[in-house]
């Protein structure tokens, strides 16, 4: 039977949507992946541009809250941000793990060079991505 997990984030419309991505690319035979916000802020045009370029595309996917996730019981609650963490809402029976990323929207928001702001898309990117492969690892510790 498949374990269920969610990454959590704010907004629910880069980082957490990137690890969603990478997780069922790489873990969707041993995990029911979920993500979501605290809000929704819709999605972030720059983080499905650099996960295509990663392979994975998430262009289908969609901005949620928790309340409008499926009841399922989470065995792992990974938030991806330090505001998640701290106005996480309470699941029962999950373990929750904080990973936090850097957020490339707050990062960039001063910026007006289209490819320096891809830059530290991709870098967050990259560090979530390396973070899914070896999630089990930490995920069990």
């Amino acid at each position: 039977m498949k374990k269920n997990i969610m990454f959590l984030c704010t907004g629910n419309s880069c980082r957490s949507q990137m690890a969603e991505g990478f997780a069922r690319k790489y873990w969707g035979h041993e995990f029911n992946v979920y993500s979501a916000g605290t809000k929704k802020h819709g999605m972030n045009e720059r983080a499905m541009k650099v996960m295509q370029e990663a392979g994975v595309d998430i262009s289908t996917h969609f901005s949620k809250t928790t309340a409008e996730l499926p009841p399922v019981t989470f065995d792992f609650v990974v938030t991806v941000c330090d505001s998640a963490k701290e106005s996480c809402p309470y699941f029962p029976g999950g373990k929750i793990v904080h990973v936090g990323f850097q957020d490339p929207p707050a990062l960039t928001k001063h910026m007006s060079d289209e490819e320096e702001i891809l830059a530290v898309y991709r870098r967050v990117r990259d560090e979530i991505k390396q973070f899914i492969q070896h999630m089990k690892v930490e995920l069990e510790a």
